[in-house]
């Protein structure tokens, strides 16, 4: 393992994601505003899926996800597209909670960490 810092689309706030020791920290991946739950949720989860492969590792490899939905009433809508994309057999550990987030549009925010291949 290095014990240098990669980190991957880094702009003057923030970077999608950051490398260390085997490890990828992937920032909040939200979805198009004007869009529903479920929709959001499918743009969090390709977000996810690209800056994975950037990193060079993909969802069978992730460790933790958290989640967090504008509304709790979104949970059976935001699970419906979580079950569809998440690998059975990988499935990380996950915590969903309900929070408000960066602007009211936003309904579902997606957070993971993962091991590198």
């Amino acid at each position: 393992m290095t014990t240098e810092i990669t980190r991957i689309g880094t702009g003057p706030r923030m970077s999608e994601a950051s490398i260390y020791n085997g490890i990828v920290w992937v920032a909040g991946q939200v979805g198009n505003p004007d869009d529903s739950v479920t929709e959001q949720t499918k743009t969090c989860l390709a977000e996810v899926d690209r800056i994975l492969a950037a990193a060079g590792t993909d969802k069978t490899r992730i460790l933790s996800a958290q989640i967090w939905l504008a509304d709790m009433a979104d949970f059976p809508a935001m699970n419906a597209v979580w079950d569809a994309w998440v690998p059975q057999g990988n499935t990380p550990a996950r915590a969903t909670g309900e929070a408000k987030l960066a602007a009211p549009a936003y309904r579902v925010e997606v957070i993971v960490t993962a091991a590198l291949r």
